[in-house]
């Protein structure tokens, strides 16, 4: 079984601000850089308890990037590998907006052009963790990516089900998932 700690990017100013990301490639701000090098010293802690990492992999965004890169330096690992099919999920037209803008815009219900549904989102991202799940077989891999992606991965493995309603996966927290035979299974919730 190959353990995945799955890492949201640290905070940009767009996040500060509740602006929808997407793929618009948004850098990391100071905050977000602190966030960062705080994850990766407490991955160094806790590989201790729970064994080191083999690689770490990352969304070409640079938000994502970023962090992979303070991240590998705080672990002693080679330069995160890039994996597009860990890219944001497209927003569409929703890029850019708050969340108030957003609902104002586009209402509940209403359609948004270019919005990337969780299905094409997993359709993109399962393989990619079954090929770094086959190149790493029972290995422990660091994957640097974002909300969306995290938040679709999440449904994913719970059968649709709110695994933290009301709750944001925050800038800088790992989740835990394991690859085995029955897939992609989540483990915690960091």
């Amino acid at each position: 079984m190959t353990t995945f700690g799955i890492v949201r990017h640290g905070q940009t100013e767009w996040n500060a601000q509740k602006r929808i990301q997407g793929r618009t490639d948004i850098p990391l701000n100071d905050t977000g850089r602190a966030q960062a090098a705080a994850t990766g010293a407490a991955l160094r802690a806790a590989q201790l308890e729970h064994g080191a990492w083999d690689a770490i992999v990352s969304s070409p965004l640079s938000r994502a990037h970023e962090t992979a890169l303070i991240i590998a330096a705080e672990l002693g690992l080679s330069s995160p590998e890039l994996v597009p099919a860990l890219a944001e999920r497209a927003h569409g037209e929703i890029e850019g907006l708050s969340f108030a803008e957003r609902t104002e815009r586009f209402p509940d219900g209403s359609a948004v052009p270019g919005l990337e549904t969780r299905d094409e989102v997993l359709d993109r991202t399962l393989p990619s963790l079954e090929e770094l799940a086959g190149r790493f077989p029972g290995g422990r891999v660091l994957v640097v990516s974002h909300g969306g992606v995290i938040s679709s991965l999440m449904h994913h493995t719970s059968g649709g089900e709110i695994v933290a309603p009301g709750r944001m996966i925050q800038n800088g927290s790992v989740q835990e998932f394991r690859w085995g035979l029955g897939g992609l299974q989540l483990r915690s919730v960091g």
